[in-house]
């Protein structure tokens, strides 16, 4: 008699564009792979789009018209309003929601789901931990819902993962029982997969290289050129680098090479939201917020809440000095220095003055 196979739930947990593009794939994937279950539950937010409810217009049309239109979901990834109707018989959850709302989901997932679950979270940010600091998104899951969370982080803008351009991601899982499970639910012909172990890092520049790309921002709407958006992506990588050898000791430079580093810093610098809202705020002279609202359809801004974050870390631990970048991009967003400013905070960084080597280990 054939052993049964035991067959995994998943459940992605956010429905923007990104969380959306991220179904087209675990969708397809969860009906051809024998290890998972067919059925994929999407919690959904409800939202009314011309007097019809999203997840209905989702199941129905099998598109989600407000944050993927014009991409056809598989069939088997169905739409529900309820977070804990959503995620209570998941084996895997994948958490695709801004980071500002994780704790309110975790709170409301606790105690109803598997305790046997895990997690992946593809959330790019941080929140500020009591007494300050920074907490990762990772730990904050693991910590809530005292399950196992590995993360994804890459070069990926949702749009042309959507379009299945070729692309590499990373995730980062210590638990080397679980990662191919993760590899395999997400790779595909156009999206690869790499597993690394350096999770924190791997987190990390998924959030930091958001600050950056808002100084990549700035510098377009300043009408700077190529040389100048080269020298910012440089020293926001060498503070990117700098951030993860202070306050997370022990991760390996070679991670900073991967899709979660350098890759997803440059893509982000060219074409992601944080640099063309960076870019409108300099040109327009409007506040952050307003054109938040104005132009990405809903979406959040990460970068400006990350900068917020980590300026409070380097604030109490008075390191402000030490990553110029990230301290000027936090004090444009707040109103305190003009754009105009920016070049001048990084003439003299660090960088300029010595050459230090990286600590991290290859």
């Amino acid at each position: 008699m054939a052993e049964k196979v035991l067959k995994n739930r998943v459940c992605i947990i956010g429905s923007g564009n990104w969380g959306s593009a991220i179904a087209k794939i675990v969708g397809r994937n969860a009906a051809r792979l024998p290890n998972f279950e067919d059925k994929v539950t999407m919690w959904v937010y409800e939202e009314m789009i011309e007097g019809k409810k999203l997840t209905e217009i989702i199941n129905e049309t099998h598109e989600n018209v407000k944050y993927l239109p014009g991409h056809k979901l598989p069939p088997n990834v169905v739409a529900i309003p309820d977070v804990v109707d959503a995620a209570k018989d998941a084996d895997l959850l994948i958490f695709v929601v801004p980071h500002q709302f994780v704790r309110t989901i975790c709170s409301t997932l606790l105690g109803k789901i598997k305790p046997t679950a895990a997690a992946l979270s593809l959330i790019k940010g941080f929140d500020i931990a009591e007494g300050g600091g920074i907490d990762l998104i990772s730990h904050i899951i693991t910590r809530c819902l005292k399950i196992p969370c590995a993360v994804l982080m890459g070069a990926n803008i949702a749009s042309e993962v959507a379009d299945e351009k070729f692309c590499e991601t990373t995730i980062g899982c210590r638990d080397v029982m679980l990662a191919p499970t993760m590899r395999d639910i997400i790779q595909t012909e156009y999206f690869r997969v790499v597993v690394v172990d350096d999770e924190d890092a791997v987190e990390i520049c998924g959030a930091l290289k958001n600050i950056v790309a808002v100084g990549a921002g700035f510098v377009d709407g300043l009408g700077f050129g190529d040389n100048t958006k080269a020298a910012v992506i440089r020293l926001g990588l060498m503070e990117m680098i700098k951030f993860v050898d202070v306050f997370y000791p022990g991760s390996k430079l070679s991670t900073f090479f991967e899709s979660c580093g350098v890759a997803d810093l440059i893509t982000t610098c060219y074409g992601g939201r944080n640099r063309r809202v960076a870019e409108a705020f300099v040109k327009t002279g409007r506040s952050i917020k307003e054109l938040e609202d104005e132009m990405l359809n809903g979406q959040k801004l990460q970068g400006p809440i990350t900068a917020e974050e980590v300026n409070h870390m380097l604030a109490n631990k008075n390191m402000e000095n030490k990553f110029p970048l990230f301290t000027a991009v936090f004090k444009i967003c707040r109103g305190e220095l003009k754009p105009s400013d920016f070049i001048n905070c990084i003439r003299s960084h660090p960088e300029h003055m010595t050459q230090p080597t990286p600590k991290c280990s290859l």
